[in-house]
């Protein structure tokens, strides 16, 4: 019975009655040693002595150890029947005081030695007690350890690799696998990833060139898994053997995908015919295959500064990439040219192809020497379109690249001395410039051919931009004209591509990096495969199947562009941090206020700096640079 000054307890705190009626009031422990005042039902508390009771000092509200030898009276008990609470307090504490009374409580509630309710108290069986009791004292020795821990941050003082495991919140969180860190919380900072990369640099336990965010975008960094090479990859194929056939690219391109050779009677372009050979992954990749899924859930090979995580198995590369092989299979674009170098016909087919490997630096010498004429050639097409496109309303934007290269020891946590990034200006090449325009005459092409045959098939669009009337003109007028592009998506359903003037296009070049091109490839050998009467053959996926891929695959491609982005910026940011005072020039691009954006073509990055009112767009200036923050991958520079 419920009366003034009787002990109960109130959610989970001790408490006493003051005052009764409909409703009773109660004193209840509050923080530290406070007490609050609260009207409560009779069913809201437990009575635990009838009192009378005035004050709660000396009553334990915040799970310490209460009073009495709580384990002896449990080995008393163990192994018989329950007991009251009353019971149970003048066994341990030889006596039914208030205070004993909840110290018997908080053995219940603490669930250590006894289980049940305060009418039925039961001992736990000694194994269970014995676990329990283990469990305990590694929870205190944990909570000494980590005092230790803490005191040993605030001093500067950690002992590595061993206190590493009081970290491993802190590194879930920079690889944004957490949103909470209890040692950032424990130490006074933001629980955010770029604190927690700060702190595991400044602590040791990671050296300035462990790149978070790959990881933390949620890129896969293991191996794609090898899948089977059919054993009659190279048969029935159209055999170009004769043909000549360039593999162009970057020096350090190790999977080439694509090739070019042209067929060209006059001086025109009218019935001239280029030959896009396309790799032919799809010939051994079906839809909804394992090495398919696994593909479509990178969506792209992730292309980083150190290290190149492939989006279909490096055991594949022999089998397709172009030129590592005396013959190699490919997808042959068949492309019959009209007098303005636009595809006018289009036919696409397995091919054998022998293909010759060229840098882009050695395409443009082999042009311009005695047996470059098929080269040459293929610029003037390069050239052609780009003007065609250019004619169309294309948007050609040239800005500056470089290259980012990083050598450092497999080890996750190298001494960073080892680790060695490289700056490399990429310079601008006719070869490469040809490439992309034959890329996109095939892309032009299939997108075409798969429209007239009423195909399923991924396409790329883009809607109009609000271009100036008036461009700027150089460095500034690029950057301007960027600013203006919309963001390309992708559909089931033809459309116009505005940015590169071309009414519809596709991208079905690159199916050993880009999952939506294989996506293409392997409509396109349905198709062909349907089309040829081919016993078994599989059909064509509808749109609906085309587009959940698609969709799949590209939001996964997108992740791995912020990736490779956000991975150039970690490492720029590394490469300059032990440059502070370097000087550098940047050119005006843009006024932003009191702020003058600039770029330094030497780097490929973009800053800002005050306005100065003799600074005009596409001024040089020259600065020096004043700070790097690699956790948030910048660099601050001043006006020299």
């Amino acid at each position: 019975m419920i009366k003034t000054g009787c002990l109960v307890v109130y959610k989970n705190r001790p408490a006493f009655v003051t005052e009764t009626g409909e409703k009773i009031t109660i004193t209840a422990a509050g923080a530290g040693n406070g007490t609050e005042t609260f009207r409560v039902r009779e069913k809201d508390v437990e009575v635990l002595h009838p009192g009378p009771v005035t004050s709660l000092a000396g009553f334990v509200s915040d799970g310490g150890r209460p009073d009495g030898d709580i384990r002896d009276a449990w080995e008393l008990l163990e192994g018989s029947g329950p007991v009251s609470l009353r019971e149970l307090a003048e066994l341990a504490s030889g006596g039914f005081s208030p205070q004993s009374a909840w110290a018997a409580w908080l053995a219940l509630y603490e669930a250590l030695y006894f289980t049940g309710t305060v009418n039925a108290i039961s001992p736990r069986p000694a194994a269970e007690v014995a676990a329990a009791e283990e469990k305990r004292r590694g929870r205190e020795r944990e909570t000494k350890e980590r005092e230790s821990f803490l005191k040993r941050l605030r001093d500067k003082k950690l002992n590595l690799p061993e206190d590493g495991r009081f970290l491993q919140d802190v590194e879930a969180l920079a690889y944004g696998k957490s949103e909470k860190s209890r040692t950032l919380k424990d130490s006074g900072r933001p629980e955010t990833p770029q604190e927690a990369h700060r702190f595991l640099v400044e602590s040791g336990f990671w050296d300035t060139g462990i790149n978070p965010h790959p990881i933390r975008l949620g890129i896969s960094l293991s191996k794609a898994p090898a899948f089977e090479i059919p054993p009659a990859l190279l048969e029935g194929r159209r055999d170009l053997r004769g043909m000549t056939a360039f593999a162009i690219d970057s020096p350090w391109s190790a999977d080439p995908d694509d090739a070019v050779s042209l067929e060209r009677s006059g001086p025109g372009f009218d019935g001239a015919r280029l030959f896009v050979h396309v790799s032919d992954p799809a010939a051994a990749v079906g839809p909804g295959s394992p090495a398919d899924i696994e593909a479509r859930n990178r969506g792209a090979t992730a292309y980083l500064p150190e290290k190149c995580c492939r989006m279909l198995s490096d055991e594949a590369l022999p089998h397709f990439a172009l030129g590592l092989a005396e013959k190699s299979p490919a997808l042959t674009f068949a492309l019959t040219l009209d007098s303005e170098a636009k595809p006018a016909a289009v036919e696409i087919f397995p091919s054998l192809v022998h293909v010759t490997r060229l840098t882009y630096e050695q395409a443009d010498s082999l042009a311009e020497s005695e047996d470059g004429h098929i080269l040459r050639e293929l610029f003037q097409l390069g050239e052609a379109n780009l003007a065609r496109r250019l004619s169309s309303g294309a948007v050609n934007i040239e800005l500056p690249e470089i290259h980012l290269s990083v050598e450092r020891p497999e080890t996750a946590r190298a001494a960073a001395a080892a680790l060695r990034v490289t700056v490399e200006r990429i310079m601008p090449c006719k070869s490469a410039e040809m490439v992309r325009e034959c890329m996109l005459l095939a892309g032009e092409g299939a997108a075409d051919w798969a429209r007239k045959r009423h195909l399923a098939f991924p396409y790329i669009v883009q809607e109009t931009g609000d271009l100036p009337s008036k461009p700027l003109p150089g460095l500034a007028g690029s950057c301007q004209l960027r600013r203006c592009m919309r963001p390309r998506s992708v559909s089931a359903r033809p459309g116009l591509h505005w940015g590169l003037g071309i009414d519809g296009y596709t991208q079905v070049t690159s199916p050993l990096r880009r999952y939506t091109d294989l996506l293409a490839h392997q409509q396109i050998r349905a198709f062909l495969a349907r089309e040829a009467g081919n016993a078994g053959a599989a059909e064509p996926l509808s749109q609906d199947e085309v587009l959940l891929r698609l969709s799949a695959g590209d939001t996964a491609a997108q992740a791995v562009t912020q990736a490779e982005r956000a991975s150039k910026a970690h490492w720029l940011a590394v490469y300059l941090s032990d440059k502070k005072g370097s000087e550098w020039e940047g050119v005006v691009v843009e006024k932003r206020g009191n702020f003058l954006g600039l770029l330094i073509p030497a780097l490929a990055m973009e800053t800002q700096i005050p306005a100065k009112k003799n600074l005009e767009l596409n001024d040089a200036v020259k600065l020096t640079l004043s700070q790097v923050r690699i956790p948030e991958a910048e660099a601050v520079f001043k006006e020299r």
